[in-house]
């Protein structure tokens, strides 16, 4: 076998430390041993195999005039979006990639038994795990390195991050959502959205600027996206016109254009909430369901109930083939959850709504707000706000 130590990439695990370590240290003995990764040769066959894929990918006139990366796609020969976000979202997909490779590491477990690296949690957020603190020091790192980000705002912290203040962007993020399900290989995901930063705040305290520039208004979004850790690795994003899939291609590290201008359907068959709460959801939201699923709505056919339990993945289902994903308590946060998604789905000609509004309309007061979430097609989720009483406001005590 074949060492390999990149200089560039370092792989976390529970059982190394980087020397040259962009993160802050951590108090944690199992974090200082030094792992060696090492990766089998390559099969002489396979090159021939990848460029055989290539050209006919190509002669099918595969992404327009053959095959576009996401940083092709970004750039001066596509959508040019500009050199300061096309430099930020090199250094977001890179940051991904390394996550890619910490969920899918056989070590990813042995760090979730060192229960040491969970930091206590404030009464908006949940207890982190230590995938998730890593997860998130990536994020931090990379954003530090782009020179873009003034502001970055996670679900893993307090209050946000103020960079440096030549950054023209703020990033709100979740960077591993369902991390609780990697034990079980179901499929996680990164949230990001992208705000311009507020320039008239730059004499303000850094704190006091730092928070206000995090809580923008959905409306106000430059670019959002998802990153979803499955059996491929899916980068999806939006930078205001259309939604866009790029697949990672392991042999390259780049991402690849896949599903170019999603359109989700007007009108799904699927709905996605945990059905076992079901007599704790308020009447509206039971009857919605009760009905859809007989197929006596205004869509005369029978859903059926597709639930994964990874916001991520179910939205990314949602988003191909129409429908619904939801979570009617006051559970997914505005900031970085929602909003986000909700850009995505938007620009995908559907909607994302609390049950009673535009999530993109809704103005945040907190930086971990909580909300209902409801998510899909056009139809579909202009029939369930027709039933009035959808979000569940009470709680019975059960934590997913």
């Amino acid at each position: 076998m074949q060492q390999l130590l990149s200089p560039t990439i370092s792989y976390p695990s529970p059982f190394f430390h980087i020397t040259s370590s962009p993160f802050p240290p951590k108090p944690h003995s199992f974090l200082r041993e030094r792992l060696s990764f090492y990766t089998p040769p390559k099969m002489a066959s396979f090159s021939g195999f990848l460029a055989k894929a290539q050209m006919e990918m190509t002669s099918v006139g595969y992404g327009g005039n053959g095959i576009s990366s996401l940083m092709d796609y970004v750039g001066k020969g596509g959508l040019d979006v500009g050199d300061d976000l096309v430099v930020l979202l090199y250094h977001l997909q890179f940051a991904c990639k390394r996550i890619a490779a910490l969920v899918a590491s056989p070590f990813n477990s042995a760090l979730a038994k060192h229960s040491a690296l969970s930091g206590a949690a404030s009464s908006d957020r949940d207890k982190p795990k230590p995938l998730d603190l890593v997860a998130n020091e990536i994020m931090l790192s990379s954003l530090r390195n782009s020179g873009k980000a003034s502001v970055m705002a996670s679900e893993e912290d307090d209050g946000p991050i103020w960079i440096n203040d030549d950054g023209p962007f703020v990033v709100v993020l979740d960077p591993l959502d369902g991390s609780r399900n990697i034990d079980a290989s179901i499929p996680t995901g990164t949230i990001f959205g992208i705000y311009n930063r507020l320039t008239e705040l730059d004499n303000q305290p850094v704190e006091e600027k730092a928070l206000l520039n995090s809580l923008q208004s959905g409306t106000k979004l430059v670019a959002a996206g998802y990153v979803l850790y499955s059996s491929a690795t899916i980068l999806c994003a939006s930078f205001g016109s259309g939604t866009h899939a790029f697949t990672l291609d392991h042999s390259t590290g780049d991402f690849i254009l896949t599903h170019p201008s999603i359109r989700i359907p007007p009108r799904g068959q699927i709905y996605s909430v945990n059905d076992a709460r079901y007599f704790d959801w308020p009447e509206g939201l039971r009857q919605y369901i009760d009905t859809v699923r007989q197929g006596k709505g205004k869509y005369p056919k029978k859903y059926s109930a597709r639930y994964i339990c990874s916001l991520v993945a179910d939205f990314h289902r949602t988003l191909l083939y129409g429908g619904i994903a939801m979570n009617p308590r006051d559970h997914l946060r505005l900031v970085y959850e929602a909003s986000p998604l909700s850009f995505l789905a938007e620009q995908a000609g559907g909607k994302g709504s609390d049950g009673k509004r535009r999530i993109l309309s809704i103005q945040p007061v907190k930086l971990h707000q909580r909300l209902p979430l409801f998510l899909g097609s056009c139809e579909d989720i202009d029939e369930l706000e027709s039933y009035g009483d959808v979000q569940q406001k009470v709680n019975p005590g059960y934590e997913v």
